[in-house]
């Protein structure tokens, strides 16, 4: 059975944002690496490209699995499976942004 197609494009439009956040992810990363020496210690500032392009990898990789896994579910009408890996980029993301912001405090 084919699901209503507003469920359908929603999906695909949640996996299009997912690429999106992937590609900021990633630009973050790139940037953080860019940043002067001088300006961080050196080994976090690369700690710190390193998770943002690790986080964007995450992203970009498990976008296509999960529009997939979802569109599966949506026309068997089963329940749609968990947010698995929220907890992961909500969490990396936020502490990328707390050693940032430290980093930031500490070079004032």
């Amino acid at each position: 059975m084919e699901p209503d197609p507003r469920f359908t494009l929603a999906n695909e439009r949640t996996f299009l944002t997912w690429l999106s956040t992937a590609l900021a992810l990633s630009a973050g990363g790139v940037a953080m690496a860019a940043v002067p020496a001088d300006t961080f210690v050196p080994w976090i500032r690369t700690a710190l490209a390193i998770m943002l392009v690790t986080l964007s990898a995450l992203a970009a990789g498990l976008a296509y699995p999960r529009w997939r896994n979802i569109q599966r579910a949506l026309r068997r009408q089963a329940p749609l499976p968990p947010p698995a890996l929220a907890a992961v980029f909500g969490y990396g993301v936020a502490a990328v942004a707390v050693i940032a912001l430290v980093l930031i405090v500490l070079s004032i």
